[in-house]
């Protein structure tokens, strides 16, 4: 059975439109360029962070963030950033029993605000900050299965990014959902693990509590 259910971050809960926008006005190219650039990257299977050295060879990612900062534009989302399917989706998964966490590869200061978007929603907020583990580590994974006070075969962790969510949750024995949108969800939406490896694929999030329920059911 399923009784937990822990959510990535990025393009699962949170539209990051507004902070690659902020990073292609911050870097000084046009925004459609640093979107094009973005996905070729992720076409090819590298680490998005190569977009940057495609604009500014020797870029650091975090001081660059600190030095936003300073700059009066620190990296920020809000409620408007969260997908509409995201607040029904868990008062519907909370109301059918299940524990809710959030867990993702984020900063600090992103912990902070999720926290401050989320506290009364789910049970647990964590970050690779925090945890000092990012996916698609496994120590990443464990530590979620540490926190998650079930077994980890009662797990499900839901992401957009079979590289870094779908396929190391299936190794240490989670369930998966993978949800179809975002960079990631769209461009590997057609790779031959897409069907095959997650437990379920969805395109909202307001299909989880269904489909966690008729797994459930089939269980007993």
């Amino acid at each position: 059975m399923i009784r937990a259910v822990v959510f990535d971050v990025g393009e699962c809960l949170v539209d990051e439109t507004r902070e690659y926008g902020t990073w292609a006005d911050w870097l000084g190219v046009p925004r459609h360029t640093f979107a094009a650039m973005f996905g070729a990257v992720i076409a090819q299977g590298r680490d998005y962070r190569e977009t940057f050295q495609a604009f500014r060879p020797g870029f650091d990612l975090y001081g660059e963030r600190e030095k936003r900062a300073q700059a009066g534009k620190p990296e920020w989302f809000g409620e408007d950033d969260l997908y509409p399917d995201v607040r029904p989706a868990l008062a519907e998964l909370r109301q059918a029993g299940l524990w809710l966490a959030i867990a993702g590869n984020q900063t600090v200061r992103a912990g902070g605000l999720l926290r401050e978007l989320f506290s009364d929603d789910v049970d647990l907020i964590g970050t690779s900050d925090d945890w000092r583990a990012s996916k698609p580590d496994p120590a990443f994974f464990a530590r979620v299965a540490d926190v998650v006070p079930f077994e980890v075969g009662e797990i499900l962790y839901v992401g957009d990014r079979l590289d870094n969510d779908i396929r190391p949750a299936s190794d240490v024995g989670m369930h998966t959902a993978l949800i179809r949108r975002g960079p990631w969800g769209t461009i590997q939406q057609h790779a031959p693990e897409a069907d095959s490896l997650p437990t379920m694929r969805i395109d909202s999030l307001s299909e989880l509590a269904e489909k966690v329920a008729k797994i459930n059911a089939s269980a007993r």
